[in-house]
């Protein structure tokens, strides 16, 4: 398999859009991205508009080639929406859009799936909660919905993704930021075996902590990102999104960095 992260806030702009191509064809996960409205009091500058512009335009090029696309949960820098044309033919795998979701995700999943026809037009969508999708040799695994951070937040539930082809994976957080979740740590401990190749993680937004998000849950999705890396111990781990909205995220990434420095640690705990 062939990993692509295509656009990310790292990127410039809000998204964790990932495309995995594998002999089954191409699987694009969270095919979006969007500019936050406001920051530090000002609106998105030129330069981030047309980097936007830039991503998107990369997003659906790609997903005319796609064979799957996956839709974690219904924040808008996570699908295309109003474009439903590029859905047309194709294997939708999508968060429930009843079970297990608040209620402005529940509203934007009907838009989508419904008043925009995007179910009409689908090959076959499916309502991916903690199942497990064959497509040809490859297997597309989904854990039960996850909180989008700490536990009871109000912004809902994720899915998380592990796609398995010829004894490789690779596994997709979503945004569990952390993961904060201990239901999505014991998912992933479930998914350590294969050793996944490649592990993407969304870390905590600690831009928020104590302003929006109570400090101490910004501090459980710190633990939960060394957690879930010890746990799963992917070869290479890619941490994007919330985090990388912190001007100083490259501190809260030093633990996870600095394995060798910590090995004394890490044989102790083992």
């Amino acid at each position: 398999m062939r990993v692509r992260v295509l656009a990310s806030d790292s990127m410039g702009v809000r998204s964790l859009a990932v495309a995995v191509e594998t002999g089954e064809g191409l699987i694009l996960i969270d095919p979006g991205a969007s500019l936050a409205p406001r920051r530090f009091g000002l609106p998105p500058h030129e330069v981030e508009l047309e980097e936007l512009e830039r991503r998107l335009d990369a997003i659906r090029s790609l997903l005319e080639q796609a064979e799957a696309v996956v839709i974690t949960h219904y924040h808008y820098d996570h699908y295309i929406r109003g474009e439903p044309e590029l859905y047309r033919g194709k294997l939708l795998l999508v968060k429930h859009p009843r079970r297990d979701i608040n209620r402005s995700q529940a509203i934007r999943s009907y838009r989508f799936l419904r008043k925009e026809g995007v179910e009409g037009l689908a090959r076959r969508v499916v309502y991916a909660d903690g199942e497990t999708v064959r497509l040809g040799r490859v297997t597309i695994d989904f854990s039960p919905p996850v909180w989008h951070g700490y536990p009871g937040t109000r912004v809902g539930r994720v899915l998380m993704v592990r796609i398995i082809e010829e004894g490789e994976a690779v596994v997709y957080t979503s945004d569990a930021q952390g993961p904060a979740d201990p239901e999505a740590l014991r998912v992933l401990g479930e998914w350590a075996e294969p050793r996944p190749s490649v592990m993407i993680i969304d870390g905590p937004p600690t831009y928020f902590a104590g302003f929006k998000v109570p400090r101490s849950h910004v501090e459980a999705g710190l633990e939960g990102m060394l957690e879930a890396v010890r746990l799963v111990r992917p070869r290479i781990v890619v941490v994007d999104h919330h985090l990388t909205r912190d001007p100083g995220y490259e501190r809260y990434l030093e633990p996870v960095r600095l394995l060798e420095a910590r090995r004394r640690e890490l044989w102790g705990r083992s």
